[in-house]
């Protein structure tokens, strides 16, 4: 009896584990996803955009994540019936050879109510080019999957009202904005899944950059050692193998030119973090970097007692004069609870050139924010090349010695957009905030000390018994 149990109760195992081999979205439901494909499906943007390395699982994420919106099973968003969205591929052959392929991969043949193709047999569509796909929505009603690849045109993309628009790979410029149009009544979502290969494309500037500050704009990088199901020994072999010119953008997934970036270090998911409260006593300087037609540039710092560095608020405004700058300065401080010498005033760090003293002013700028109340120290070291070395070291620790706020916007847009020019020198652009980052980091105090509490007598006694003990095991030991 025992054995017919036994064999019936490993028959229905069986029969478990092989449906669910059939149902790779329930194996990606169950734990077939990796941390940073996790942060993409909870993003609650509408723009969210996954730069990976290839294999890195970015793929994976846009068609699970058009699987869930179509059939209404989306565990992270409110879900519709009768959702319409596009897959947008570089060409037909690509659909059919990636996008395609991992749609049908995740979506059960008894979920498809029908396939229309474009060429090959709606009875084998994974061999042929797929129109749409009509899914059956858990809500009762029907979705469709279309499929569109960017060698048809601006044109094949107008009139449709859609509910999201998955770029598998980087589309056209045309293309994109155009996909935008398509989801605008809707509000629905745009996402796509790349490896930045072209080199600085408008992606870079509108994603990456968020040069326009797009607050539905967020994105995020996959590298291949973020895939825990790659193989470890794989992942060697290939490290060793790939240039180093071609691993930032197909290991890393990141954005580069011929010359690459000054801080492929800085990883945007490590060293951006979401402001907290910041103990006073971590307090340690502001840094200013002076401009008019240029931005000014001014950080508060915040070192705790590991001699970890904390960017906590930042002001960047061009085209203001000394006084809007110290008023800016003031209100942060306020805020935070600055700290200020007897008379009110608060000390900074500057750019030495603005001791200068021009022909059309009489006063320096350090003088005059000094009279306004910023007392600025101009004895700063600005040797770029330690500077930069000193920032590269901090940020390629682990754990992490350098921590922004996320708010702090504009310096983490530069640290993603610095990059060397000719002559082993960074290009002189958009580096305001790296210029008094730098400051900072180079007239560094060292981490203030943990305030010792007053021992007990019993604490005092039992320290004493320690070292009592240890000098003995000392001295037999010797």
């Amino acid at each position: 009896m025992k054995y017919k149990e036994t064999l019936l109760k490993l028959m229905e195992i069986e029969k478990e584990l092989q449906a669910r081999s059939l149902d790779a979205l329930a194996c990606y439901n169950v734990g077939q996803v990796h941390e940073k494909q996790m942060a993409f499906h909870k993003c609650p943007k509408r723009n969210r955009w996954v730069f990976g390395g290839n294999r890195s699982g970015k793929t994976e994420c846009g068609a699970v994540e058009c699987v869930w919106l179509a059939r209404g099973i989306h565990p992270f968003r409110e879900n519709r019936r009768d959702v319409t969205g596009w897959v947008v591929s570089v060409s037909q052959q690509v659909q059919r050879d990636v996008a395609q392929a991992k749609i049908l991969k995740y979506l059960q043949r008894r979920y498809i109510a029908d396939v229309v193709m474009q060429g090959g047999r709606r009875t084998s569509p994974e061999y042929g080019v797929i129109d749409y796909i009509v899914v059956k929505n858990v809500f009762g009603g029907y979705s469709r999957i279309g499929f569109k690849s960017c060698d048809q045109g601006r044109e094949k993309f107008q009139g449709a009202s859609l509910d999201f628009v998955w770029f598998d790979e980087e589309p056209p410029k045309d293309i994109y904005d155009e996909c935008r149009m398509r989801v605008f009544d809707k509000k629905g979502d745009i996402f796509g899944t790349m490896t930045p290969l072209k080199g600085l494309t408008w992606v870079y500037d509108e994603i990456e950059l968020n040069q326009n500050d797009d607050p539905e704009v967020w994105c995020e990088y996959m590298e291949w050692r973020d895939n825990p199901y790659l193989d470890k020994n794989e992942v060697k072999a290939m490290e060793a193998v790939v240039p180093e010119s071609e691993q930032l953008s197909r290991r890393y997934g990141k954005f580069s030119t011929g010359a690459g970036l000054v801080f492929p270090e800085f990883d945007q998911s490590i060293h951006v973090i979401e402001p907290f409260d910041v103990p006073k006593e971590w307090y340690s300087n502001i840094s200013i970097d002076p401009g008019l037609a240029n931005p000014t540039s001014i950080h508060f710092y915040a070192l705790d007692y590991d001699g970890n560095i904390y960017v906590i608020a930042e002001s960047f405004e061009a085209g203001q004069n000394v006084d809007y700058h110290v008023k800016r300065i003031f209100e942060i401080a306020d805020r935070l609870g600055w700290p200020r010498d007897s008379k009110g005033r608060i000390c900074a760090l500057i750019d030495s050139a603005a001791k200068q003293r021009s022909l059309a002013c009489e006063k320096s700028v350090a003088e005059l924010f000094c009279e306004k109340g910023i007392l600025v120290n101009t004895n700063v070291n600005k040797d770029m090349y330690s500077g930069i070395q000193r920032l590269k070291s901090l940020f390629a620790q682990r754990p992490p010695k350098i921590f922004i706020f996320k708010n702090c916007v504009n310096m983490i847009r530069e640290l993603k957009s610095y990059w060397w020019g000719i002559d082993d020198r960074p290009k002189k652009t958009d580096d305001h905030s790296i210029d008094e980052l730098r400051y900072f980091v180079m007239t560094l105090p060292k981490p203030k000390s943990l305030p010792v509490p007053e021992k007990t007598v019993i604490q005092s006694d039992k320290e004493r018994l320690i070292r009592q003990r240890r000098n003995n095991q000392w001295t037999k030991k010797y």
